[in-house]
């Protein structure tokens, strides 16, 4: 894939993606645990537009294995997809590949959240039958927020 340039706003997103993603509720993140065990979570994500990160939330995030693992192995990919149709088979959806920060003491969306959050930092971005004609894409991006050298 191409590097994508950054575009007005610094939005990483096309168009197409950033009107999926705000359609869907729900992902599977995938984390490595210190001892390389591998865990797929269902959960409720945040398109955070003014970093270009995804923001996982949740009751008792800072309780959880993933927040767990992902403190100690940064490296995470989060699944977005769904079924556009049955007959013909038609299926959509977006595989984020990035590095995760554990944050402590930030302010919720909602006030059933507890005060911890996984902020993903994207470096690669696939997709699936989101763009127009239903191609496949796959890019890496670089975002002013990513802190650390993402992997290739």
């Amino acid at each position: 894939g191409c590097m994508l340039e950054l575009q007005p706003g610094g939005n990483v997103f096309t168009p197409a993606e950033a009107s999926y993603l705000k359609s869907q509720l729900l992902a599977r993140l995938a984390t490595v645990a210190p001892d390389g065990t591998v865990q797929n979570s269902p959960v409720g994500f945040f398109l955070n537009a003014e970093l270009n990160t995804f923001d996982i939330w949740g009751q008792r995030m800072g309780r959880t294995k993933k927040f767990t693992n992902v403190a100690s192995y940064p490296r995470v990919a989060l699944v977005i997809d769904d079924l556009v149709s049955v007959s013909p088979w038609i299926a959509r959806g977006m595989e984020i590949r990035g590095l995760a920060e554990p944050l402590s003491g930030l302010e919720p969306p909602r006030p059933y959240y507890s005060r911890e959050v996984i902020r993903i930092h994207p470096y690669k971005i696939i997709s699936w039958g989101v763009e127009e004609g239903g191609a496949y894409t796959s890019r890496r991006v670089d975002t002013p927020s990513q802190t650390k050298r993402a992997p290739a």
